[in-house]
């Protein structure tokens, strides 16, 4: 009986985010002149990215052991990933906004978690075109290096999506949860979440020891990026990574998601209205 009801809980919340969902879509699709300029705009900016990597490599043709066709997966992966992340959370990536307003007053008095009000808050579409530009890259990256799309790629590639996008939104909340105490949102954690997608466009294999380990254990990044794709690559071997370690280790981002949520209940107990 409580798992069922466990069980009807999750749909009907489910079925309101699509519901928010498909609002936010029929707003932002008034102005389709407007909305289709924002996604060429996005895929010109991620594309002049990825023409700094390749500049590059054309340059010193590659770093260390790393290919530009290798780096490329690493650079599409990543990208598609934040791109998705990006786009749902930006009613966290706006809640300083709403908590100096009092705003989230309103969000506390209604019968849903506020998590899931302000993950449907407004899903950027836009972002498709920094999505679009980073399957355009990872589908030639796989493509150079003939690497078969069987049910070993298409997992390890797909964990590691699911896992950096979890990964990417629990930072996005953390730095949301900051703002019951700080009020106004801390530009710091943009090293996180933008200089994140810079740091793993490329192997964490070049970094120091001491970068490595942050972003492989305080900040699981390596674990949604480069580990399964050094599998993808055949590349376990050289970095002594366990092979089944690059099948599992995207959980990482997943559990990344689920502390940085019961730190936002955290935050919640210490909210304060403005007062007016």
């Amino acid at each position: 009986m409580i798992l069922d009801k466990n069980y009807k809980a999750t749909m009907n919340d489910f079925l309101l985010y699509l519901r928010y969902i498909s609002v936010s879509f029929k707003s932002q699709m008034q102005y389709k002149v407007s909305f289709w300029l924002q996604v060429i705009g996005q895929i010109l900016v991620t594309a002049v990215e990825f023409f700094g990597v390749w500049a590059l490599f054309s340059r010193f043709n590659s770093i260390g052991t790393w290919t530009l066709n290798e780096v490329a997966l690493f650079y599409g992966i990543i990208n598609i990933s934040f791109a998705c992340a990006d786009a749902l959370g930006r009613g966290f990536d706006s809640f300083s906004t709403i908590n100096k307003s009092g705003d989230f007053d309103r969000l506390l008095v209604r019968p849903r978690t506020t998590a899931l009000q302000l993950l449907g808050k407004e899903f950027t579409l836009k972002r498709i075109g920094r999505f679009f530009q980073g399957m355009v890259v990872m589908w030639w990256s796989l493509s150079s290096l003939h690497i078969p799309l069987t049910f070993k790629t298409l997992w390890l590639l797909g964990t590691s999506f699911v896992g950096g996008v979890a990964l990417f939104v629990g930072i996005v909340i953390m730095q949301a949860t900051i703002t019951f105490w700080t009020i106004e949102s801390l530009e710091i954690m943009n090293i996180l979440t933008y200089g994140g997608v810079e740091t793993a466009q490329y192997p964490l294999a070049i970094y120091s020891k001491w970068f490595q380990r942050f972003f492989t254990f305080l900040i699981p990044l390596a674990c949604v990026s480069y580990f399964p794709l050094l599998a993808v690559l055949e590349k376990e071997d050289a970095f002594l990574v366990p092979l089944w370690f690059c099948y599992v280790s995207p959980i990482a981002g997943i559990i990344f998601l689920m502390v940085a949520l019961q730190l936002w209940k955290i935050g919640e107990r210490y909210y304060c209205s403005t007062g007016s």
